[in-house]
């Protein structure tokens, strides 16, 4: 079996909503990333065997299968084809995972994968509720055999992340402290210039939108998402955002044909299902699963990246594992940088990639929640 290797890693800033971005449309946004990973590599554009896209809410600017539209957007050759993949937060993720699969196959060898999501112009669960019947107030309403084996509890990410809390007995204040040092470690990475490598400017906007200068005294005074939700208020949640990214995924083969340097190779992919109700949690089985499977602990790990799409996640997850925090999201996470759904999977491997460069680091672990209680497992080998 043939190596799936990582050439480059590229990501848009991430828009804040109704800022910056929030005008391109979700085609332009993803063939921006495409467009710049072609021009930055050596490989011409009509030797691409595919292009893998994750989005989630494939409506509106973001339907017809927009990894295909945005190939063609930015003016790349006809003969390559493109497909997109939902499995929610982490379709990118889930992208490039199919890539990797693809090349370990042996049955292509280049691929450019990654993710666009433009939550400004299709706001979260947009696609979910769209041609509901009239009193259904979720997609699972009316499902017979959905009801008969979990009932009316609710599959609601807001229940899920307080419910997280309550177990695993992380208060308020807790999480306001752990979302307080994401926007620290964002805003320190910014001013450091760790991520001007990574990001391709667009439309004037050159870093990312959505890090803010906040207290704690701020963040306790915002009401919770609902009364039923005491702990979970926006600041211990992921920004919405619009962004997109892409990887360059290729084999030995293409390393040869093509004189590349790889960046790193996939070293381990996976992915697990959890209980629905409890929705977020599945990063920790899935995570445990992985390191079996790899062979590894996590004190052969460098640095995680969990998405934080809410500070309950990241910190059970945490708590679970032992992992130290100052290894976990050390340039922020979504809670500071944004959570742009189908994008989160490649903006996160690509803020772990070139955060193991330049701490000349081995080896690094991706997860993230996803809906339906699932979680992809990544973990990267830098190489050179």
């Amino acid at each position: 079996m043939t190596e799936a290797y990582i050439v480059d890693a590229l990501r848009t800033p991430t828009g804040r909503r109704k800022g910056g971005l929030s005008h391109v449309h979700a085609i332009d946004l993803g063939a921006h990333a495409l467009k710049a990973l072609v021009e930055r590599n050596a490989i011409p554009a009509d030797e691409y065997d595919d292009v893998i896209f994750g989005c989630v809410d494939t409506i509106g600017s973001q339907a017809g299968d927009i990894a295909r539209t945005s190939w063609l957007a930015a003016g790349l050759p006809l003969n390559v084809p493109g497909t997109t993949v939902d499995r929610q937060c982490g379709s990118s993720q889930q992208a490039l995972h199919f890539a990797a699969q693809a090349v370990m196959s042996g049955t292509q060898d280049v691929i450019a994968v990654g993710g666009v999501q433009t939550m400004t112009q299709i706001p979260i669960a947009s696609a979910m509720l769209a041609g509901q019947p009239l009193g259904f107030s979720d997609p699972f309403s009316g499902s017979k055999g959905w009801q008969a084996r979990f009932g009316d509890a609710p599959v609601n990410q807001f229940y899920a992340a307080q419910r997280i809390a309550d177990h695993w007995g992380i208060s308020r204040a807790d999480m306001e402290v752990f979302a307080l040092e994401s926007h620290r470690r964002a805003l320190a990475a910014i001013e450091a210039g760790y991520f001007e490598r990574e990001i391709v400017p667009l439309e004037g906007v050159s870093r990312d939108e959505t890090p803010r200068q906040t207290t704690l005294v701020k963040m306790a005074e915002l009401e919770p998402v609902a009364p039923e939700f005491p702990s979970i208020t926006a600041a211990v949640s992921s920004q919405t955002c619009d962004a997109s990214a892409a990887m360059l995924v290729v084999s030995d083969a293409a390393l040869k044909r093509y004189k590349l340097t790889p960046r790193a190779r996939i070293h381990h992919i996976s992915v697990c299902g959890d209980d629905p109700i409890w929705h977020l949690r599945a990063p920790i089985p899935a995570t445990a699963a992985a390191l079996k499977k790899a062979g590894m602990s996590l004190d052969q790990i460098d640095l995680v990246e969990i998405n934080e799409a809410f500070a309950s996640v990241a910190m059970a997850w945490q708590q679970e594992t032992g992992y130290s925090h100052d290894r976990i999201n050390v340039n922020g996470g979504a809670i500071a940088l944004g959570h742009p759904l189908g994008a989160t999977g490649v903006r996160l491997m690509t803020g772990l990639l070139h955060e193991l460069e330049r701490r000349q680091g081995r080896f690094g672990l991706q997860t993230m929640c996803e809906g339906g209680g699932q979680a992809n497992v990544t973990i990267i080998e830098r190489l050179g």
